[in-house]
């Protein structure tokens, strides 16, 4: 067991054998043994668990959790959540698109008056390695513009793959949050918004990496429907949807 947890990261992995040792060796390298890694394989077909598994053997804060079904990126950041054990929660993306030092440097950002620190890409002072594909850049920046004017909130960047927040913040939403794809960073914000938490958004270094599983004919129609359903779900007519 470890002495003392004081952060605890939150890695969701769906089939990421060929990325996921990199990135865990970069953040083993950073973090002590007071942070806890918490890789949560979700539905994988590869060899993700069996290498996150014989990782963990080596490393006493590096713990694998494997979901057999596929419960999405939001329920594997879920259930890391509810694993977690510090004072301090944030999840970043298993392709090491953020770096362990930058993750390093928004954890330091948190204080007494910053309950929550969010990466973005879109802020003056970000630093984007390898610029996304034109296709995929324009509809990211839409889909935030569909969901600053729908739900309200005022992030530039709710999709990228770097967030870390007090643990009590998280506690008083985390009962709430019913979006598991990949719209679920939205739900995470907009329920952590809407209780006053106070999050900076902060200009990240952020790296695109290939072979995403994101696929924008199949995903990008469920994330709309999923920010539609946010909005009847947190409005009058809210008794429409479960």
């Amino acid at each position: 067991m470890l002495d003392k947890v004081r952060v605890s990261i939150i890695i969701p992995a769906y089939n990421e054998e060929k990325r996921i040792e990199k990135t865990l060796r970069d953040y083993l390298f950073v973090f002590d043994k007071n942070t806890e890694i918490v890789v949560v394989c979700n539905g994988c077909k590869d060899k993700t668990p069996e290498i996150v598994s014989r990782m963990s053997a080596q490393y006493q804060n590096l713990i694998c959790i494997n979901v057999p079904e596929l419960i999405g990126k939001g329920g594997a950041i879920i259930e890391g959540f509810k694993y977690a054990k510090s004072g301090i929660v944030g999840y970043v993306d298993a392709d090491g698109a953020t770096k362990a030092v930058e993750f390093k440097r928004l954890i330091s950002l948190l204080g007494d008056d910053i309950e929550g620190v969010i990466g973005s890409r879109w802020l003056k002072g970000a630093e984007v390695i390898h610029e996304q594909p034109f296709i995929r850049k324009m509809a990211s920046r839409t889909f935030n513009f569909l969901v600053r004017s729908i739900l309200r909130i005022p992030y530039r960047d709710t999709q990228c793959g770097a967030k870390v927040f007090q643990t009590e913040a998280i506690d008083r939403i985390i009962d709430k949050l019913g979006v598991t794809n990949l719209a679920f960073d939205i739900d995470l914000l907009y329920n952590l918004h809407e209780t006053g938490c106070k999050i900076r958004e902060e200009p990240t270094v952020w790296e695109d990496k290939s072979g995403s599983s994101i696929n924008l004919k199949k995903d990008a129609p469920l994330m709309f429907a999923s920010l539609v359903r946010l909005r009847i779900k947190h409005s009058y007519f809210k008794n429409w949807v479960k």
